[in-house]
């Protein structure tokens, strides 16, 4: 039995082994890239879907851009015809005020006056005129400073005219000034 020779078999084990482990070493390698590469086809295909995702949401944002856009110019619009319907609804309240201004301006007037210039300008009267003498200018003062529609009446020159042929020696030119108020604005702003 001495002579039993066991060494080709241990090599032939040894080979198999090598063989085995050879193979099994491929078998991971090959499964270690069909893992990287389907990692690698999920997330190209993850990716693409998100892309899809964020192109169709920037499709929708743009719409909903010109949308806001519009809507902006719709208010803007409206403001707009807000604006000019204020506009319209005061001139169409102011106009029986007017009349009663004008009408007030006749009934302030003091006798031995006349009235050469009148300006009106938002609630500023500015008159330029001739009077018979300064006691008459002082007359039309009072008048004004006693209407419910007039206030602060403020004299802002007086010459002498000695060469009025209508008023003779003692006539004066004048400018004057003062506010137009609205009877019932200021008792409603009383009553608040």
């Amino acid at each position: 039995m001495a002579n039993i020779n066991l060494l080709p078999w241990r090599e032939w084990e040894r080979e198999r082994k090598q063989k085995e482990f050879l193979t099994q070493l491929g078998a991971v390698l090959l499964v270690g890239v069909l893992m990287v590469f389907g990692a690698g086809v999920y997330l190209d295909n993850e990716i693409e879907g998100q892309q899809g995702r964020n192109t169709f949401l920037a499709g929708k944002i743009k719409i909903l851009d010109e949308k806001i856009a519009e809507i902006q110019m719709l208010r803007k619009q409206r403001e707009d015809l807000l604006a000019r319907m204020r506009v319209i609804n005061e001139l169409q309240g102011n106009r029986p005020v007017i009349v009663r201004v004008f009408d007030e301006v006749v009934q302030t007037l003091a006798k031995g006056v006349h009235y050469q210039k009148l300006q009106y300008e938002g609630n500023m009267l500015s008159v330029a005129g001739v009077a018979e003498s300064n006691n008459r200018i002082s007359a039309l003062m009072r008048n004004l400073d006693s209407s419910d529609w007039f206030t602060q009446p403020n004299l802002k020159s007086i010459k002498e005219d000695p060469q009025n042929s209508d008023y003779g020696e003692q006539a004066s030119t004048f400018d004057l000034s003062f506010l137009q108020t609205n009877p019932k604005q200021s008792t409603e702003e009383e009553n608040l």
